[in-house]
C-alpha cells in the first residue's frame, strides 16, 4: 500500500552560504511546510523568499507525521539531526505505510569545504590558548620545521595512514602563521585568502601547459617555463643559484645545487679529499633521480635495527 503522506528531510551543508540551494529543494520549501529545530540563517533566508517555516525545539517522529498533510519537510540542523532521521526510519519500518521518506541534499559540502573548519578552529585556538597568544611567526618556525620532517618520515616509511596525519599538523602551522599575520601592521599584513589566492595566481602563471592555450613537448619544457616564469616573478633572469633554501638538510641541499648548476651547463664539482668533498662527489654521481637524503635515512634505519637487534 502507498503511503499518502510524505516527509522530505532536507540536509543541507553548514558551509556553504545560507539560501543557497537546489532548484529543487527551492521548489519544495516553497510549496510545503517546512519545520526546523532552530532558528538560523537559513530559516531567515528561507522566510525572506516567502517560505513558510516553524521552529519546533523538541520535534519526534510523531510531530512531523502530525505535520504531513499530505506533505511536511524538516530543515535539518548543521549536525543533520541523525537522532530525528533514525527515530522516523524506525517508525516507518514499523509501519510503512504511515508516510513516505524522502532524504533531501539542498546543498553539499565541494571539496575543500573542512577548510572553513580548520580555519575557525586555528581562529579559536589563537583566542583561547595563552600559549597560543604569546607566539610569534619566529618561535613557531622550528615547530613548521618539525612537523615538516615528521611527515617526510610518514611518507619514507610509506604509512599512509601517519602521512594523513602530519599533513594536518603542517596545515596547523601553515593556519597559525596566516592568523598571526592578520595583527602585523596594516601595511604588512595577510591572510589565509591571501595565501591561497597568491598559491592559484602562481599555480596558473607557472603552468601554462595546463591552464592556457601553450601545449607543452615533454617534462623537460613545462620545467623549462616553470624556471622562466619563476625567475620573471622574482625581477628576470638571475645568477643560477640564487633563491635556493640554504636551510635545507646538507645532502637535499646538494642535489639541489647540482640539479640547479646542471641545468645552467656549469661544470661538476671539482674533486677534493675533504669529508666534504667526497659527500658532495657522491651525490653527484648518484645522478638527478636519486634522493641522497632518503637513502642516507634507510640506511640509518637498517644500522638502528641491526644495533637494536643485538643489544
Amino acid at each position: 500500500m502507498t503511503a499518502d503522506r510524505r516527509i522530505i528531510l532536507l540536509v543541507t551543508s553548514p558551509r556553504m552560504p545560507a539560501g543557497l540551494l537546489t532548484a529543487a529543494a527551492w521548489d519544495v520549501v516553497r510549496a510545503f511546510p517546512v519545520l526546523t529545530g532552530a532558528e538560523n540563517e537559513h530559516t531567515a533566508a528561507l522566510r525572506a523568499a516567502g517560505a513558510a517555516v516553524s521552529v519546533v525545539p523538541d520535534a519526534s517522529a510523531a510531530t512531523l507525521l502530525d505535520a504531513a498533510q499530505p506533505v511536511a519537510v524538516w530543515l535539518a540542523g548543521p549536525g543533520g539531526d541523525e537522532f530525528l532521521a533514525r527515530e522516523l526510519g524506525l517508525r516507518l519500518a514499523r509501519e510503512p505505510g504511515l508516510a513516505e521518506l524522502e532524504l533531501m541534499y539542498g546543498s553539499w559540502d565541494p571539496p575543500g569545504a573542512r577548510l572553513l573548519d580548520a580555519v575557525a578552529v586555528t581562529d579559536r585556538l589563537q583566542s583561547s590558548d595563552p600559549w597560543r597568544r604569546e607566539q610569534t611567526h619566529r618561535t613557531l618556525a622550528k615547530y613548521l620545521l618539525e612537523e615538516a620532517y615528521e611527515a617526510y618520515d610518514a611518507i619514507v616509511a610509506g604509512d599512509h595512514a601517519a602521512v594523513r596525519d602530519e599533513m594536518g599538523d603542517v596545515l596547523l602551522q601553515v593556519l597559525f602563521h596566516a592568523q598571526l599575520a592578520q595583527e602585523l601592521p596594516e601595511d604588512e599584513r595577510w591572510n589565509v585568502d591571501d595565501v591561497a589566492g597568491d598559491f592559484v595566481a602562481k599555480m596558473i602563471r607557472r603552468n601554462p601547459h595546463v591552464f592556457a592555450d601553450t601545449p607543452a613537448e615533454d617534462i623537460e619544457e613545462i620545467i623549462a617555463t616553470w624556471e622562466r616564469v619563476k625567475a620573471e616573478e622574482k625581477g628576470g633572469e638571475r645568477a643560477p643559484l640564487d633563491g635556493v633554501t640554504w636551510s635545507l638538510p646538507s645532502l637535499t641541499l646538494a642535489a639541489k645545487l647540482l640539479s640547479r648548476a646542471r641545468r645552467h651547463g656549469l661544470p661538476e664539482p671539482a674533486p677534493s679529499d675533504t669529508l666534504g668533498g667526497r659527500l658532495l662527489a657522491l651525490v653527484a654521481a648518484a645522478g638527478e633521480d636519486a634522493d641522497a637524503e632518503a637513502a642516507l635515512r634507510e640506511e640509518l634505519h637498517h644500522y638502528a635495527d641491526s644495533v637494536a637487534n643485538r643489544s
